[in-house]
């Protein structure tokens, strides 16, 4: 099982939203790129960056932030960014600046064909980001909810060539509340693409039932507020969960 650590970028800054009320905002750090070379020592084989000024103004807006990232990071492990992204020439600077993986959220809902060109143009490189809450994709920043279900979404962009899928519900992003593990494994058991879980990660426990549930088609875990706030210890949990894939727990002896 994959634990990402997640960097969220709101005017320059790593932050930690609650809900994805910009207004709710908590600093974690004003130097970004440390914070990326801390996750490394830690042993991150993933990073997950968010632009999230980006997310919701449409266009990129911490781009900065972002190649200091890449730039500290080094090319040691890949890195993914999602936000703001809505056309082709963005995608390609990202790619060209060093970014593994573009994720495109907001833009595939609105505009799939762009998700589709995407995916031919850049085939491997693009993971589709769906939010949701209660089973509705949400888009804009998660400012606003459509009628779109998640699994119904999810099946017509694996059409497309998405190299994976993140779900994240939104309810529980930023509140430490858990994982919604049986939407999770509900969408991964409806695609063959990799799913990414998000949202709420907030212990131990999590990973332990992500990990029961690992060969199902779920790849990782996106890591946040848990992570920040010392409610989970990164490194540990990543060792932990590299022996746990696969293995159902029991309260059996």
């Amino acid at each position: 099982m994959l634990l990402i650590p997640a960097i969220d970028l709101k005017d320059g800054h790593c932050v930690r939203l609650k809900q994805g009320d910009m207004n709710n905002a908590t600093v974690f750090s004003e130097d970004p790129a440390a914070m990326a070379r801390h996750w490394v020592e830690q042993g991150a084989r993933r990073l997950h960056l968010v632009d999230l000024n980006g997310a919701v103004s449409g266009r990129p807006k911490n781009e900065s932030a972002v190649k200091a990232i890449i730039d500290a990071v080094g090319g040691s492990i890949p890195v993914q960014l999602g936000g703001g992204i809505r056309d082709l020439d963005t995608i390609e600077r990202y790619l060209d600046d060093g970014i593994a993986y573009v994720i495109i959220g907001t833009a595939a809902v609105k505009n799939p064909g762009f998700l589709h060109d995407a995916c031919g143009v850049f085939p491997g490189q693009i993971i589709v980001g769906l939010d949701a809450r209660e089973g509705k994709v949400a888009t804009d920043g998660w400012s606003k909810l459509t009628g779109h279900e998640v699994i119904d979404l999810a099946k017509k962009f694996e059409g497309y060539g998405v190299e994976a899928i993140i779900y994240t519900d939104i309810g529980r992003d930023g509140m430490l509340s858990g994982i919604n593990i049986e939407a999770t494994l509900k969408l991964a058991q409806s695609v063959s693409v990799p799913v990414i879980a998000s949202g709420g990660l907030s212990s131990m426990a999590d990973i332990e039932a992500l990990s029961a549930i690992e060969d199902e088609g779920i790849e990782g875990v996106i890591c946040g507020r848990a992570i920040y706030s010392g409610d989970l210890d990164f490194k540990v949990a990543q060792e932990k969960a590299d022996g746990l894939d696969g293995v159902v727990l029991t309260d059996e002896p």
